[in-house]
């Protein structure tokens, strides 16, 4: 099928190769003939606004496109808006489809995670059931590595790099005194551990990595925490433990709100702030075991530390926007192109089609071979998934002592 005029948005959280995806998705397009390229500004709640930017004018010079691969979060703006049911309000969607009429869309692509595939999912009904000829595509993004029928999501590989980068620093950090002390390192990952579980790959001959891994797939336990503290710093004096930011305990309640009371939502209905995991944890051993504690979050640094960032992460992030692009071309609709590994070493990895409704609003958890047996760590099988993810390094361009990038 001929491919005319697209459209591309960015959405949710952003991650430091989300825009290797818009290049992707970009040069493929443009490879295969399309007179236009438009970017929703700020995703689909921008686009409800009429907020398009042509993008051809923005990457005239290939240079442009070389920073973009190497520039974090998102070059067209972010969002976290909910399109609701057409049953219950079709009013979006008139505007929406009104717009593509306008600007003679005949695909768009939303790069994004599995809320975003939620939005994939929805136009895409809907376009169907009015006769719409517009394909619509999704392209994974999350440092979460959360979405479903795909080996590994595009953003991960730098999220874990940056993870397991920084944490043996600060596991070098930590010996510098002959003293007894704990760091507790809090890491992103709202429902699943996989980014906690990266902090395992700081180990290697010269460092032993955390002591402690905490996912949110295992209930805290107290007692059973306290004592395996105790036990490691039999042998350790300077322990680390890498924890996962949603943690819950045996009641269901994050350990963030033992110390804040920060309820915010999103419009998914997620908790928007996840923040204090590490603090009570710190507080906690310094109480009951009576050692120098220190609390560190890693925050949003993980998601935008594009310095650290995987070139395998940035290759296959722009491997599945032009895999999007190829099969919007092909005629294909509601679909997501996801990672198929072929290979863990050598490592050898493929793109595939799957149908977007299988992705939308799931998550996929960190599986349970893959977990210690006492729940405080992850095993050789979550190491050899994980560690081809990180390999090799794009160089930032740096101008003047510090990265260039670009932006809208």
């Amino acid at each position: 099928m001929a491919l005319g005029n697209i459209l591309v948005g960015q959405s949710g959280g952003p991650t430091a190769v989300i825009n290797s995806s818009l290049a992707g998705v970009y040069e493929t397009a443009k490879a295969l003939g399309a007179p236009h390229v438009y970017g929703m500004q700020f995703g689909i709640e921008g686009l409800l606004q009429g907020k398009l930017v042509e993008m051809d004018p923005l990457f005239a010079d290939p240079l442009q496109i070389e920073l973009l691969k190497r520039t974090p979060s998102s070059f067209l703006g972010s969002c976290r808006c909910k399109l609701p049911a057409p049953a219950e309000d079709e009013r979006p969607y008139q505007t929406l489809f009104a717009l593509f009429a306008q600007y003679k869309i005949s695909a768009v692509f939303y790069i994004g995670g599995n809320d975003s595939m939620d939005t994939i999912a929805k136009l895409a009904a809907y376009g169907a059931a009015v006769g719409s000829d517009i394909r619509f595509i999704g392209v994974p993004k999350t440092i979460d590595n959360d979405l479903m029928h795909t080996d590994h999501t595009p953003g991960y590989g730098s999220a874990a790099k940056y993870i397991a980068t920084i944490l043996k620093e600060v596991i070098c950090d930590s010996s510098v005194y002959d003293l007894r002390s704990v760091t507790v390192a809090e890491i992103m990952g709202r429902h699943t551990g996989w980014l906690a579980g990266a902090a395992s790959l700081a180990a290697g001959p010269d460092c032993g990595g955390p002591s402690i891994i905490l996912l949110p797939e295992r209930t805290f336990d107290e007692d059973a925490f306290l004592q395996k503290v105790s036990q490691v710093e039999k042998t350790y004096s300077n322990v680390v433990i890498a924890v996962s930011e949603g943690v819950k305990n045996k009641d269901g309640a994050f350990l963030c709100d033992l110390v804040s009371t920060a309820d915010q939502l999103d419009a998914f209905g997620h908790k928007a702030i996840l923040s204090g995991t590490s603090r009570y944890l710190a507080d906690l051993i310094r109480t009951r075991l009576g050692c120098k504690t220190r609390a560190i979050e890693f925050s949003t640094l993980q998601r935008c530390a594009s310095h650290l960032a995987s070139r395998t992460d940035i290759t296959e992030a722009y491997q599945v926007g032009g895999c999007a692009v190829q099969a919007a071309a092909n005629g294909d609709t509601a679909k997501m192109c996801a990672l198929v590994r072929r290979s863990s070493a050598p490592y050898q990895c493929d793109t595939a089609l799957v149908d977007v409704s299988a992705v939308a609003n799931l998550e996929k958890k960190v599986p349970d071979e893959w977990i210690a047996p006492d729940g405080m760590h992850v095993t050789a099988g979550f190491e050899r998934y994980a560690r081809p993810l990180i390999q090799a390094e794009l160089t930032p361009i740096y101008i003047n002592g510090v990265p260039r990038h670009i932006h809208l």
